[in-house]
């Protein structure tokens, strides 16, 4: 009478090589080296940080010519409409670029190898991710930062016309500061 294993039993221990056909040795090596198939996602993702890390600062490097030219040079061209959304778009770049690199290294980290000198050196940095869930969740946090950043980048061009249009602006900033406020009960223990 055989036996059917109990819902809570472990499953069978894996087979040493010596214990394996050829065939299966084979098979299971090329299935575990196709987890390097991520560095297909890692290598783009790090690469496309890189270049939106370039382009926010050469933005920001573009504000501070424009503002020591208007201070130090000349003055005709007024740079106070602009000043604002040019930082918070620089701001949001770097913010996508932080996305591409914690989704980079959490990637790598999940599916190739950990970081060894970020987890003796570092060990609660955000790209240290125990899971897809978590660096979901570490990713969905920076998104929605971005999204309030174009937010008040939007904001920031309103012209009213209407009070109500002020008063759904006052609704809408209520709704984002209720959304950060539960964002921040749901992650107060990390």
């Amino acid at each position: 009478m055989s036996h059917s294993p109990s819902p809570h039993s472990s499953p069978p221990a894996p087979k040493p090589p010596h214990e394996q056909s050829t065939w299966e040795r084979r098979v299971e090596t090329a299935l575990w080296n196709s987890r390097f198939l991520v560095m297909l996602a890692v290598v783009p993702s790090l690469l496309g940080s890189l270049m939106l890390f370039i382009v926010g600062t050469l933005d920001i490097f573009k504000v501070v010519g424009d503002v020591l030219h208007y201070y130090l040079v000349d003055d005709t061209h007024n740079i106070h409409d602009t000043l604002v959304p040019d930082i918070i778009i620089a701001v949001d770049i770097y913010l996508i670029a932080i996305v591409l690199l914690i989704f980079g290294l959490g990637v790598y980290r999940l599916f190739v190898s950990r970081i060894d000198q970020a987890e003796v050196r570092y060990p609660d940095h955000p790209f240290n991710v125990a899971s897809l869930d978590q660096l979901k969740d570490k990713i969905a946090r920076v998104v929605i930062l971005a999204v309030i950043i174009e937010f008040f980048r939007a904001v920031v061009d309103i012209r009213f016309s209407t009070p109500l249009e002020a008063i759904y602006l006052a609704l809408s900033v209520l709704a984002l500061a209720a959304a950060l406020y539960l964002m921040s009960l749901a992650h107060k223990g990390e």
